[in-house]
């Protein structure tokens, strides 16, 4: 494939998929999760990314998410995203990502009148976080999550302003939490963006289906793709071998 395709795998089930994509010369996105950074050693780490740095492979990272927040208004737990982080930064100087994904950790139900606050927040962490990947040499990308419009992200890369920070456009989450449309979305964060997360559902639930199962206009996005974001990397989220493969083939005429 031409564009730079990686596809979901968690570090915790490496192992077992290591073989096929190798076999299929896929690169791989690591789901580095709070239990597989406390399981994994350096040694192991060093190992995984020799092993494909020798098949002239490539990985991104995506970081751990679960109940962390970098602008939380709560002190301990944005201590605890840190520490979180710190790890997964630790493991990425051993991986040595394209890209590392991100949660903002952000929901307008939760944080009303205090956006603000997290905005402030934030900011200050992923400077912190930027202090690293700089280091490294790779790329943040914080993406949407249950973000209903873009001005949010917007506002975050406004006020960190800087190259290698920008947004991972998640089209199926949009799909479910949207109340603009793709091409609204694109206009305000377009620029930002530096990967997308591809999968598909009918907008009630977080189904990570392949494209053309759901409800999301693949040719529309991908033509937005070209327009705003043309060396952008792209991850096919798929959770199963099949979802993956009818996956790989339905996207092959966008990404080959």
């Amino acid at each position: 494939m031409s564009k730079s395709v990686f596809v979901h795998v968690p570090y915790s089930q490496i192992g077992e998929h290591l073989p096929f994509i190798l076999e299929r010369k896929l690169n791989p996105e690591i789901y580095l999760s709070a239990d597989a950074l406390d399981a994994a050693t350096p040694a192991q780490l060093a190992e995984t990314a020799r092993t494909l740095a020798g098949e002239g492979l490539s990985c991104t990272i995506h970081a751990p998410f679960m109940d962390l927040n970098p602008g939380s208004l709560e002190r301990m737990l944005r201590d605890a995203t840190m520490h979180r982080f710190g790890q997964v930064l630790d493991a990425a100087a051993l991986l040595r990502p394209e890209v590392m994904v991100f949660h903002p950790g952000f929901d307008r139900w939760r944080y009303g009148e205090a956006q603000g606050q997290w905005l402030e927040l934030s900011v200050a962490a992923w400077r912190e976080v930027l202090r690293r990947t700089k280091e490294i040499g790779t790329v943040v990308a914080v993406e949407n999550i249950f973000e209903e419009e873009p001005s949010t992200l917007k506002a975050l890369f406004e006020a960190v302003q800087d190259p290698s920070f920008g947004h991972c456009f998640d089209v199926g989450h949009w799909n479910l939490f949207k109340r603009v449309g793709m091409e609204e979305w694109f206009e305000a964060l377009g620029a930002w963006i530096r990967e997308v997360h591809i999968h598909d559902n009918s907008g009630t639930k977080d189904d990570h289906a392949p494209p053309g199962e759901g409800a999301i206009d693949f040719a529309l996005f991908f033509k937005l793709m070209e327009r705003y974001a043309p060396d952008a990397a792209y991850t096919i989220e798929s959770h199963s071998r099949p979802h993956l493969e009818s996956s790989l083939q339905v996207l092959a005429p966008y990404l080959g």
